[in-house]
């Protein structure tokens, strides 16, 4: 599939569909909560390992996360301090929503600090989101190359993509605090 628009982009992951935007860190591969196991099939991705919830803003990603916990004034401050950035924070899914994640009692959220990613989400509601590569290579960061490797992708045709190529810092709460998982550019 060529590279399209982004009003098919926006239509295309409505209806189901995969697709891919650039980021601040690297392009994501992206598709609506309901379709997740595109995702690992199309990357050959074992379900051990999780898809991060990227939204346009706090407050809809809050929706997803265990608010009820003693700790969200903690996750708050950090996530106003350092998002939208290169930076995923892993937190308690709302027990009240099946899992994003089978397996998984927890969600990394993020917002990108992206305006083209950003346009995109305030369209669609949050999306689950990981790298654009197949599963243990490293992420393509160039649209048409992403196209390439992923026909069936719809791929945003987008000249002015801004990105660092280098992966968001993940942070993961835990008993004892914030836990670096992953290190990007973001410190914690």
């Amino acid at each position: 599939m060529a590279l399209v628009a982004i009003a098919s982009v926006i239509a295309g992951v409505k209806a189901g569909k995969v697709i891919s935007f650039p980021t601040d860190t690297v392009p994501a591969l992206a598709v609506i909560p309901e379709q997740s196991e595109l995702i690992y099939t199309l990357k050959q991705r074992l379900p051990d390992k999780p898809l991060i919830l990227m939204g346009a803003t706090l407050e809809e990603l809050w929706e997803f996360v265990d608010t009820k916990n003693s700790a969200f004034p903690q996750w708050q401050k950090l996530a106003h301090t350092k998002l939208p950035g290169a930076l995923t924070l892993v937190l308690p899914q709302n027990p009240d929503y099946p899992p994003l994640n089978t397996g998984f009692t927890s969600i990394g959220i993020r917002i990108p600090d992206h305006e083209i990613a950003i346009a995109i989400l305030r369209q669609t509601a949050p999306l689950l989101t990981t790298s654009a590569n197949l599963s243990g290579e490293s992420a393509l960061l160039d649209m048409k190359k992403i196209s390439a490797q992923f026909p069936q992708v719809l791929v945003l045709d987008d000249p002015n993509k801004i990105m660092t190529g280098q992966p968001s810092t993940v942070a993961e709460w835990t008993e004892n605090g914030w836990e670096v998982k992953r290190q990007g550019t973001v410190k914690i």
